[in-house]
């Protein structure tokens, strides 16, 4: 064997050697567990509650009771209410705007007139029916008296045995027939002869003339337009000299005893609120919530109405609450005490405030925040550290809140917060707790 090949195999086999040795003196590694990765997730604890749960919607504060102020005749204004003025409050029963009175003053005096004129005529008329009514009197004794003498005429007087000649009894049958067709027409002229038709025509003329004093006296009346009621002035259009017309329109006013806030209910939301739909309003509670400055106030309320049909549009029951006092009625909210404010806004209209309406007692539901309720109307609730997804009815829901019922609610747990990539039925998970919990 050549000493280059016993060079190579001596350094093979100290090559193996040192790795031998190598391997044999490395340190042994540790065993670990593999331990798996369960997620983290935000979770409140789940508890189930009974009571009146509240519907909560938005809407709109409009007026209750609005009146346009027009002109019921016409003529130049020579008046104007300092009052009168857009954004001004109007007391009730004050006088807005005043019309020139001088040409209506004038026809009440000339219907007055009239009428003192008509009742010279009827008492003209009475006596003239008097007068008669003594001539025809006097007539009828004068007759009564005639026929009476002609009764005393003794029959055995040569003149009344004479008997007229045949040839004239045909006239006096044909007199006798004249004498009863004319005792109707005498009728007829006896009613004209009492002057009882004339003062029946005095006495209408002088009627006529009462209500000719009354439509001036309306018209005079109509020259000072008042307000109806104490008001809020949305629009104003009067100035001292302007000419108006019959029908046009000055402004309009809107009563500040109570505003109407108009919401719109789902069907759902309706069928929360019992009586509802069945004319019994007025005994449902409602507060209205309304942030000014920074600040939340309410105002008690009630539901006035609901309309029978469904809106065409939204296919929702549309909804009115009654605020009564909207201008000093308004408190700050219970959550939001704060002694340094004097006294709270009035409620203004047009307004976008938040209504609560009580609805049903419910024996069991929960209050979940608004964004623990997933698509499908769906939670995640962690029991025995384990995942699951559940189906829920939703009762109600706001912005912040919302209000779910459940067969399995009673039995508690943690209602997931937080997101998840890939959520799965029973996949285990950990709750992350806040301190206070």
């Amino acid at each position: 064997m050549s000493s280059q090949i016993k060079w190579a195999l001596g350094i093979l086999l100290a090559a193996v050697g040192i790795a031998a040795l190598m391997i044999w003196i490395r340190p042994t590694p540790e065993q670990e567990e593999r331990v798996a990765e369960i997620p983290l997730v935000k979770g409140l604890p789940l508890k189930a509650a009974s009571g009146t749960i509240p519907v909560i919607v938005s809407g709109t504060v409009q007026p209750r009771d609005q009146v346009v102020i027009g002109a019921q005749v016409s003529g130049r204004l020579t008046y104007v209410s300092p009052a009168f003025r857009e954004g001004s409050i109007v007391p009730a029963g004050v006088v807005v705007v005043r019309i020139d009175a001088a040409d209506y003053q004038n026809q009440v005096r000339m219907a007055q007139a009239d009428v003192a004129a008509q009742d010279v005529a009827v008492l003209e008329a009475r006596e003239e029916v008097k007068i008669a009514r003594d001539d025809l009197e006097r007539y009828s004794r004068r007759e009564a008296g005639q026929n009476s003498l002609a009764t005393t005429i003794d029959k055995d007087d040569y003149a009344a045995r004479i008997l007229p000649p045949a040839s004239l009894e045909k006239p006096a049958k044909s007199n006798r027939a004249a004498t009863s067709a004319s005792g109707s027409a005498s009728g007829s002229a006896s009613v004209l002869a009492t002057r009882e038709p004339q003062l029946r025509s005095a006495q209408a003329a002088k009627q006529r003339a009462s209500a000719s004093l009354a439509d001036a006296r309306l018209a005079l009346s109509r020259t000072r337009i008042t307000s109806p009621f104490g008001g809020l002035v949305l629009e104003e259009s009067a100035a001292v000299g302007t000419l108006v017309q019959v029908g046009q329109s000055l402004g309009s006013i809107a009563s500040t005893s109570a505003y109407e806030v108009r919401l719109s209910l789902t069907q759902d939301e309706a069928a929360l609120i019992p009586g509802l739909l069945n004319g019994s309003g007025g005994n449902i509670r409602a507060d209205v919530f309304y942030e000014y400055g920074g600040l939340t106030y309410r105002w008690p309320a009630f539901v006035d109405r609901a309309d029978a049909s469904l809106d065409a549009a939204t296919r929702n029951v549309e909804v009115f609450l009654r605020v009564p006092s909207p201008l000093r009625g308004g408190r700050l909210s219970d959550a939001e005490q704060d002694s340094s404010v004097a006294r709270a806004p009035p409620l203004l209209l047009g307004a976008f405030v938040r209504a609560e309406i009580a609805g049903a007692s419910v024996d069991s539901y929960a209050a979940i925040p608004a964004e623990a309720l997933r698509p499908g109307n769906e939670i995640w609730v962690v029991r025995d550290d384990k995942l699951r997804i559940l189906p829920v009815r939703v009762l109600q829901r706001s912005d912040t809140l919302a209000y779910v019922t459940m067969p399995s609610i009673e039995q508690g747990g943690s209602i997931v917060t937080s997101n998840m990539t890939t959520p799965t039925d029973g996949m285990p998970v950990r709750i992350a707790r806040s301190p206070d919990q």
